[in-house]
């Protein structure tokens, strides 16, 4: 065995458990350096509402990023794009809310995702057209569901 390398059981040829010191940095990391409970909760919420079936749809158009600005328009609303397959949903966020459109035209369910148990539902009508009236805060993305497709988009900060 080469005295460099643990064993299977951590056990190096010098008697060195290298299994026992993960545990005590673990020990000494949680006592000198705390994860958040903040954060820890963030993270279990965001793995909760992980969908394994789910589509990722990606950010095809952002006008924070690809946008000309225009001379003159203050404050002019963000528009997003995203894209999934054959499923694309163009979203547009001012002050007053948010408004947007399924493509190709189809009814759906989407739900607002903010954070931490936040979840805004709003319903896409026959033309796939939704509003809503109030913009995400902080981070957000959106899950869609389409009859028996679920989408779900990166996750930005508004």
């Amino acid at each position: 065995m080469n005295d460099r390398f643990p064993d299977e059981e951590g056990h190096d040829d010098t008697g060195f458990d290298a299994d026992a010191l993960e545990e005590e940095l673990r020990q000494a990391a949680a006592v000198l350096d705390p994860l958040p409970a903040g954060l820890l909760q963030t993270a279990m919420d965001a793995y909760a509402l992980h969908d394994l079936d789910a589509r990722i749809a990606e950010l095809a158009f952002d006008s924070l990023v690809d946008a000309v600005p225009v001379r003159g328009v203050e404050d002019p609303p963000r528009m997003l794009t995203f894209r999934a397959g054959g499923v694309t949903v163009d979203v547009e966020f001012t002050a007053e809310g948010l408004l947007g459109q399924v493509l190709p035209p189809q009814s759906a369910r989407i739900e607002v995702l903010g954070g931490p148990s936040v979840v805004r539902p709003l319903t896409a009508d026959g033309m796939g057209r939704f509003t809503g009236d109030a913009p995400p805060a902080g981070p957000f993305a959106l899950r869609l569901r389409t009859g028996g497709e679920v989408i779900v988009t990166e996750w930005l900060r508004a």
